[in-house]
């Protein structure tokens, strides 16, 4: 089934991991064999024939690169014109796949219609066909006036989620809290003027609130899973995810073992000692559906490969092409065709087709 999967880090295992995601999995495993400088080494789940080969054809692919102030234990640049920098190598990484044909940039409904148009003709092969995808900015930090969102956008910047881990330049996020500073609402001001999407994935809960109060545009959630299952504060509560429905918002489920299954201890758990499987992740979409009253507000957002790989993804996973297993498992649910094909593409298009 044609599969659209809204948040992977493609350019970050490129430009920091030093992938070359042309290759096939087996190939990058193979020359990442007793690395140590990544936990994930040699575990990697993503890859552009991975993709083909999983009828992923459409995917939301991000830049990233946080600030970290002097007093900021993670790892990240010392200074927002050092994180620009680096988001504008992924960018340029991006273009080089545009110039070999490996992938295509979607700006507008548009080059969507044509995208799907291509990737739902059965006559072409999946291995001649692009991966689309639409650029999203994980984190704001590297913008390092508001003035740079509009150049952003520019080039191609589509979405934007404002905070990623601890504390960030325009708001909190993960593991943090406080209310979006000054900068942050301004931000979200010239985010609605420039019609951009929130991807409120990642906002502490102050900033979520703050930013459902100031942005008035379109708003997803790219990879987030349901706090009343894995009880943290990176995941959604029930009275979030109500009010991202009711704001048509899609939620993509994620892939992270730490946030599918309760009590995951990272570098220590595994995924078969924690029975962490793909059925974690309908779990997750199942509670949002439970208090949608139906299956129009779930999606993919895989996260694969996003710094952690299989040591850190469901078992039964061994490739990101193995989202193809979700159908069944939905099906088995009582989920219907229609609903199958929303949550595999149809939420997403539905969306972007607004949105774009």
């Amino acid at each position: 089934m044609f599969t659209i999967d809204a948040h992977l880090d493609l350019s970050m295992n490129a430009m920091e991991w030093n992938r070359d995601l042309r290759e096939s999995i087996a190939n990058i495993r193979e020359r990442e064999k007793g690395l140590t400088d990544k936990p994930d080494r040699a575990k990697g789940t993503v890859s552009l024939p991975a993709l083909r080969q999983g009828n992923i054809g459409l995917v939301v692919a991000t830049q990233i690169a946080r600030y970290v102030a002097p007093d900021n234990p993670l790892p990240g640049w010392h200074s927002p014109e050092q994180a620009w920098a680096q988001t504008q190598a992924q960018l340029s990484w991006y273009k080089s796949m545009e110039a070999a044909g490996e992938m295509v940039m979607i700006k507008n409904v548009a080059g969507l219609e044509q995208h799907i148009t291509l990737w739902t003709n059965e006559d072409i092969e999946n291995t001649a066909k692009p991966i689309g995808f639409i650029l999203s900015l994980e984190g704001a930090d590297s913008l390092v006036t508001i003035q740079h969102l509009e150049r952003a956008y520019a080039n191609g910047l589509r979405a934007v989620g404002p905070a990623h881990y601890g504390p960030g330049r325009y708001a909190n996020g993960t593991d943090a809290t406080g209310h979006l500073n000054e900068q942050g609402k301004q931000l979200l001001k010239e985010m609605d003027r420039l019609d951009m999407i929130l991807d409120a994935t990642h906002l502490c809960d102050d900033a979520f609130w703050d930013a459902m109060e100031i942005f008035k545009g379109n708003v997803w959630a790219s990879h987030n899973n349901c706090r009343a299952l894995v009880n943290h504060n990176r995941q959604f509560s029930d009275e979030q995810i109500k009010v991202l429905i009711e704001r048509g918002a899609v939620i993509g489920g994620a892939l992270d073992a730490w946030m599918m299954v309760p009590g995951w201890i990272r570098h220590q758990s595994t995924p078969e000692q924690m029975n962490c499987n793909l059925e974690k992740m309908v779990d997750h979409m199942d509670h949002i559906c439970q208090l949608a009253g139906n299956a129009l507000h779930i999606g993919i957002g895989s996260d694969l490969d996003g710094a952690f790989g299989k040591e850190q993804c469901p078992y039964d996973l061994e490739t990101i092409a193995d989202l193809q297993k979700v159908p069944v498992l939905l099906s088995k649910r009582g989920y219907s065709q229609e609903d199958i094909k929303n949550v595999m593409h149809g939420n997403w298009l539905r969306f972007m087709r607004k949105a774009l």
